[in-house]
């Protein structure tokens, strides 16, 4: 497939020729018998969403008003209230949300599916079956994620134990000192776990300042021992900056996502990767018993990394997309890039430079898998 007039990164107009699922050449007035037309937008590699919870989503359900209160336990009790009378199933809506993912540019995501004793494992086969359903759209991975703390309810380790067997790529936890009070029990089972299923580790961490520095701490200490180097991800990682964090994270190849929270300071994007560390941006719960906020679009999110970030130059704005493309592939283990021989998971996007592309936020002209349009003009094809 021949990819006409496209701007990468924003660049001179080429044409992109991809065989195989990879890009083979990229230049001027290549020739194929099969044309797309990317109408002189910027080509983008394909975004990738590295944290997000497909399971509770309400994306293109009528509008719920937000009832719970403002804790973690709080928001986790309006959940398990509620989730169960959603008008549509588990599977249903994160299948139509990860489609909007798709149709937005997103080709490879990370999708955390709760896993305790109230729903046991049907939000996880929930998201399965969207995997399933956009199976040639995408690339989904999914985390087995005790979102009730693995500690506080007898059988929750029997879960995910079986939700690994079951189809999850990754094993998860929650705030182990904050939430379950008892971080080496916590995170001896998360890691036990990733031992015996050899599979990686991605790790909510809410908690901030010197508790939260002391969790970093103790996952960096059991990458160490277990030999687990790029395969552990922290989620938020709301202790960041603290000092000496980010070159802990960098010498354990501990990678860190965000999701450009309204309510947080933002994580030092320059400090880490300057560091090395592998930073990704997901878009967390859409539209769900969490939040209001969410579209499904990543291209939105990285506008709000960007916002929150309070960047205005091109060069900031460029590297918010940078985190929302290769940097959230470097944490999901995958390749990404516009060289040949990169693979051919792209977005076009209409706009004459990154930045502007950012700031318009238009339907993308094009989504590429593997080679193959998926999406066009912001809907799936």
């Amino acid at each position: 497939m021949l990819i006409r007039s496209v701007r990468p990164w924003g660049g001179e107009l080429v044409d992109v020729l991809c065989v195989d699922g990879v890009i083979k050449q990229i230049g001027p007035d290549l020739v194929s018998d099969d044309v797309v037309d990317g109408r002189g937008g910027v080509l983008l590699p394909a975004f990738v969403d590295a944290h997000a919870h497909l399971d509770s989503t309400r994306l293109g359900l009528p509008f719920r008003p937000h009832t719970a209160d403002a804790t973690l336990a709080g928001l986790i009790e309006n959940d398990r209230q509620n989730w169960r009378s959603a008008e549509r199933s588990v599977a249903d809506r994160a299948t139509h949300t990860l489609g909007r993912t798709i149709a937005g540019g997103a080709t490879r995501v990370r999708s955390h599916a709760q896993v305790d004793v109230d729903s046991g494992l049907e939000k996880l086969f929930g998201v399965l079956a969207a995997r399933a359903a956009h199976a040639d759209r995408a690339d989904v991975q999914v985390v087995a994620f005790p979102q009730c703390g693995i500690l506080r309810e007898q059988g929750t380790v029997a879960l995910l134990e079986e939700a690994l067997r079951s189809g999850a790529d990754l094993i998860g936890g929650l705030d182990p000192a904050g939430y379950d009070r008892d971080p080496v029990r916590h995170l001896d089972i998360v890691f036990e776990l990733a031992s015996k299923h050899q599979c990686g580790v991605d790790i909510h961490l809410h908690d901030s300042g010197s508790l939260g520095a002391f969790q970093v701490s103790l996952i960096c200490e059991r990458v160490a021992a277990l030999g687990m180097q790029g395969q552990v991800t922290i989620s938020h990682c709301f202790a960041l900056p603290g000092e000496g964090l980010v070159s802990l994270l960098a010498e354990h190849d501990v990678a860190v996502t965000t999701v450009a929270p309204g309510n947080r300071e933002p994580l030092p994007l320059r400090d880490l990767r300057w560091a090395g560390v592998r930073v990704g941006l997901g878009q967390d719960g859409i539209r769900d018993y969490w939040s209001p906020y969410g579209n499904g679009d990543m291209l939105d999110r990285t506008w709000q990394l960007a916002y929150r970030n309070g960047f205005r130059r091109d060069s900031d704005i460029e590297m918010c997309v940078d985190v929302a493309t290769r940097g959230g592939a470097a944490v999901l283990g995958v390749e990404s890039g516009l060289t040949e021989g990169s693979p051919a998971d792209l977005v076009v996007v209409p706009g004459d430079s990154v930045a502007a592309a950012v700031m318009d936020r238009a339907p993308r002209t094009l989504v590429v898998h593997r080679g193959r349009v998926v999406a066009a003009d912001g809907e799936l094809v």
